[in-house]
């Protein structure tokens, strides 16, 4: 249960801190990817503030042994490049930069302007049943304790 509320609480955290930094208002991303153009560089501090943040939990975790509602810390160590990986970074990529949408912010797009963000989820929601379908290039990661 408390992995449950804990998810509920941050994935909601998340969602508005998306809303109210504009990481969520394709325009604003749009500005921001523009760097020839109209650039809006705030995105950038909104991008070092959660690298920040996302490093202190790590940080804490590490030094704690576990995180604080898992057995164990889980850290992916495969290191290679495959086509799977290449090609699903290019399709996010000229996604972002066709639309200045992302998974996270078009998620929450969806519950304050869903007529902006429907297309993209749906293109979105296909792209990821399509990589089901497509065969493994390589195993699955591995991941290894933070003992490791």
């Amino acid at each position: 249960m408390a992995k449950t509320a804990s998810a509920f609480a941050v994935g909601l955290l998340f969602g508005l801190g998306l809303l109210v930094s504009g990481m969520a208002d394709p325009a604003k991303v749009l500005a921001f990817l523009d760097v020839t153009g109209r650039w809006d560089p705030s995105l950038a501090f909104v991008m070092a503030g959660a690298v920040a943040v996302s490093a202190t939990g790590y940080l804490v975790a590490r030094r704690r042994g576990r995180p604080l509602l898992a057995s164990r810390l889980e850290i992916p160590n495969r290191r290679d490049l495959d086509p799977r990986l290449i090609a699903g970074a290019a399709v996010f990529g000229i996604g972002w930069g066709l639309v200045g949408l992302c998974p996270g912010p078009a998620l929450t797009l969806l519950t304050v302007a869903p007529a902006q963000a429907v297309t993209f989820v749906v293109a979105m929601v296909v792209g990821m049943l399509a990589f089901r379908l497509l065969p493994a290039a390589a195993p699955k990661p591995e991941v290894q304790g933070a003992d490791a």
